[in-house]
C-alpha cells in the first residue's frame, strides 16, 4: 500500500488522535470530507456548485509538501496518469471513491487479523513523514496495532513519493524480492 488514505471515522482510532489529524487538512476539505461523511448524497453536489471550495484534490491544490511539488515539477505529460485517475469518469472515479473512504465500513481496519500467519507474505506500507494528505501519525497508529504489517516510512517524503524516480527502484526490489532495501535508495 503506498500512502493509503484514512478514514477519520475508525472506531478503532483514537478519537483524539483523528482529530489533530482532520483539523491538519485544509478547512475546504474538513466540510468536504464531513459532508462525504454525514451527507454523501450531496458530494456530487458538493464537489461540482460554485459557492462553497470543493475538496482540494479535485482541483489539484493539495496542501503538497516540499518533495512533492518538486516531484510535480519534473512530471512531464506522458508521466502523468490524471486521466487514468478518471478513466471511468469523474463521478465513480472521484466523488463515489470520496463517498467509500468516509463511510461506516463493515468492519474496522485495526481488527484485522494476520493474513500471513506462517509468514508466507507481507504487506507493506509507504509512507512519507511529510505527507500534508494522509496524516502520518495515524499510519503510525495503525502500524503498531496490526505489527504484522512492514512499514515503510520514508524521510522527507510527501504523498506522491511513488513517482519519484530513484523510489520506483526500491519499492519494486522491496516487493519482488520480499526484502527491506530502503536504505539502498
Amino acid at each position: 500500500m503506498l500512502a493509503p488514505a484514512i478514514n477519520y471515522w475508525w472506531p478503532g482510532l483514537p478519537s483524539n488522535l483523528t482529530k489533530e489529524a482532520f483539523v491538519q487538512q485544509l478547512p475546504w476539505d474538513q466540510w468536504a470530507l464531513s459532508v462525504a461523511h454525514y451527507a454523501p448524497w450531496l458530494v456530487y453536489w458538493w464537489n461540482t456548485q460554485k459557492w462553497f471550495p470543493r475538496v482540494s484534490i479535485i482541483d489539484g491544490e493539495s496542501n503538497w509538501s516540499h518533495q512533492d511539488l518538486d516531484i510535480f515539477s519534473k512530471i512531464d505529460e506522458e508521466q502523468s496518469q490524471e486521466a487514468y485517475v478518471v478513466q471511468q469518469g469523474d463521478y465513480e472515479s472521484l466523488h463515489r471513491d470520496i463517498i467509500i473512504w468516509c463511510q461506516n465500513w463493515e468492519f474496522d481496519p485495526t481488527d484485522l487479523k494476520n493474513p500471513f500467519p506462517n509468514k508466507e507474505g507481507f504487506v507493506h506500507l509507504w509512507h512519507g513523514d511529510e505527507d500534508c494528505l494522509v496524516p502520518v501519525a495515524l499510519q503510525r497508529y495503525i502500524v503498531k496495532k496490526l505489527p504484522w504489517i512492514e512499514y515503510h516510512e520514508l524521510q522527507h517524503s510527501g504523498h506522491i513519493f511513488p513517482f519519484d524516480d530513484s523510489m520506483k527502484d526500491v519499492i519494486w526490489k522491496t516487493f519482488l524480492k520480499g526484502e527491506n532495501v530502503e536504505n539502498g535508495r
